[in-house]
Parts: C-alpha cells; structure tokens; sequence
C-alpha cells in the first residue's frame, strides 16, 4: 500500500498546535486538509490560476492557463496540486466547467470542496483497508488501490453534490459545473469524470511519432447508456432544430434547461430526471513511452482535435508556454470555425512526465 508517514506527521504536528481546542473528528481531518491546502500553496506547490507548478522531488512538470470567453464571466476554473496530501508521489489535477447563471459560483464551490474531501475520504479508505494483508501479488496491490482511490472518488462526488444543494448561497437549481480530475500517483493514473471536459495522453508510437490516447468519455445525452437512464428516469433527450447534433437533456414538459451534458454537480431541476454527479472512474498504467496528459475544458475540445492539440503541446518551444499556446490556438479556430457564436470559456492543463525526448510531431 501507499506509505504515508509524511501524512501523518503533518497531521499530529496540526493536532498538537490545535490540542487546546475540541473539534469532531471530521472538523479536525478538514482542518488538517485545510492546513495542507495552504501550505502547499505557499511552498507554490498549489495552485488555482494560470502559472506552472514544478516539484524538485518528481519528475512532473505543469503549466496552466485558462482564458474567459464572450459570455459574461469566466466559468471556468482549475486546480494543480503537488505533493497532494503531503505525498511526493501524488499530483492532482482538475478542470471545472459551470454553466447557467450561477456557474461560476459552482464551479469555484466544487474546486474548493473536492481536494478537502477527496484527501478526506481518502485516508479514511486507506486507513480501513491497509489492515488487508490478503493482497500479496503487485497486480492485487494496484488493483486495491485502485479500488481504494474509485471508492474515495465517488463518496466525494456524492458529498459534494450534496454540499452544493444545501448551500444557502449558491442557488445551484439550474446551475451546475462539469469536473474532470486526474490524481497521478507513481506510475499511475486514476482519472474521474462528471461532464464533458477531456483527457487526453500523448504517447510515443512505434515509429517516433506522439500519437493522442483519449482517456475519458465525453459523458452525453445521446450515449447508448446515459440516455437509457435518462429516459428510465422519465427525462427526454433531443435536438432543437437550431442545434441539430446537439443532443439535450430535457425535463419532461420538454422545457429548460436543455443540459449538453448528462453528468454534472448541481442542476437539481432535472435530478430527479436522469442527471447524476456519480463519476467515471478509470485507471491506467503510464510507461517510458507516455510524454504529457493534456486536461481541458469544451471549449478547446469542440474546434480542436485531440491530435491538434497533441501536435500543439508537443511542438511548443517553451514547455512553460504550452497550455497557453493550446488555448491561443482554440480561440483562433472559434474565430475561424464558429463566426457570429460567442466563444466559451477556455481552460488548460499540461502535465509532463519527465524530460521530453526527440521525436517526430505528426
């Protein structure tokens, strides 16, 4: 399993300046996630903003940034967290779409909840199965973890979801976000999806060339699965002839708010109608020939393909530039390919694995 004693010794020295005071349980684990959030934040090792975050104790390497569009208020934001939970094997990273009128409240609301709870939940899976001796194989071991990290995914997504609609001052009715976060531990990737940003690996091919492997779904209406449970929930998925291709949520009355995605935070209108916040949880195993992971919002993904992107990142000078260039190139093409439609809010992380090495840029 995981070793954690950085985690603990930063927990027992929290608890002990705190040792006067008398917290439940829970209020203390948030307050020591809230300790580490902030610490990690002024060793630069967090951050919410574009920048770039760069450990000496990993190899890993990333640059951010994130761009407001033509719509009112950015909607958008991100988080990067090295040495996530005082761990110098682990990084997070995320990228939150809000829409409707209070989505950028949403989308903040959820970038600050989810690294609390997931850490949270985390260590109290770890701490509850590392007592499990019955895994002795490597692929058991990952396996557990996985198992151990899914878990922790989905109980935080629920919390949050429910954070949100007892929040007394975000109205989250018709306002919600998207989340797709990628915690990478080691050699591993686990990555959880809620909407329709997107994950994209580039990977070194037989022949030199950096060939893009798309690591979530695009949750939408219209996939064979989503819409069943939509529609077994009594909820309707269509196009409006203004937007054919473009397939919807809908309530019954077939009236707003017309959700593009079937996976999000908030929207409790049509809750009851199919949409979920439960996320899509995936791992994969990273090898020498895996260069970076691109995470970005829509508004990269619906001008720009996945092997665009790949080409653009990789073939970018300054490494530090990268995810700048990529959202500079995806407001080129909304201005080229979408005339007369506002151009969305754009967001970007790059995460590099190590040293970048010669190869061809298809």
């Amino acid at each position: 399993m995981v070793s954690i004693p950085s985690l603990v010794n930063f927990i027992s020295r929290t608890m002990s300046s705190n040792k006067d005071k008398s917290y439940g349980k829970d209020d203390d684990a948030r307050k020591v996630v809230e300790a580490m959030a902030k610490e990690a934040k002024k060793n630069e090792m967090l951050l919410s903003s574009s920048g770039i975050v760069k450990s000496d104790k990993s190899n890993n390497f990333s640059c951010v940034f994130t761009k407001k569009g033509q719509k009112g208020f950015n909607q958008d934001c991100l988080i990067v967290w090295e040495e996530f939970g005082c761990q110098e094997d682990i990084i997070l990273c995320g990228v939150f779409d809000g829409h409707g009128p209070w989505g950028h409240f949403v989308s903040k609301r959820v970038r600050k909840m989810l690294p609390k709870f997931l850490l949270f939940n985390w260590q109290e899976n770890l701490a509850e199965k590392s007592l499990d001796l019955s895994f002795k194989m490597e692929t058991d071991m990952n396996l557990h973890e996985y198992d151990i990290w899914k878990q922790s995914y989905i109980k935080t997504f629920a919390a949050i979801d429910q954070d949100l609609k007892r929040h007394t001052g975000i109205d989250s009715f018709q306002s919600g976000t998207t989340a797709l976060t990628v915690i990478k531990q080691g050699e591993y990737l686990i990555i959880a999806n809620v909407g329709d940003s997107r994950a994209v690996l580039a990977t070194t091919s037989e022949n030199g060339t950096l060939t893009p492997i798309q690591l979530t779904t695009d949750l939408k209406p219209n996939l064979p699965n989503e819409a069943e449970r939509i529609m077994e929930s009594n909820g309707r998925v269509f196009c409006m002839e203004d937007e054919p291709g473009v397939y919807r949520v809908w309530m019954p009355n077939g009236k707003s708010p017309g959700l593009a995605i079937s996976r999000a935070f908030g929207d409790y209108c049509v809750k009851d109608f199919g949409l979920i916040s439960v996320p899509d949880v995936t791992q994969r195993k990273l090898t020498t020939m895996d260069q970076f992971v691109i995470l970005a919002t829509d508004g990269v993904w619906d001008v720009i393909s996945n092997q665009v992107a790949v080409k653009i990142v990789a073939s970018t000078p300054n490494r530090e530039k990268a995810a700048d260039r990529l959202v500079k190139c995806a407001r080129h093409e909304w201005i080229s390919k979408r005339k007369g439609i506002a151009i969305d809010d754009i967001s970007v992380i790059c995460l590099f694995f190590h040293s970048l090495p010669s190869h061809q840029v298809p």
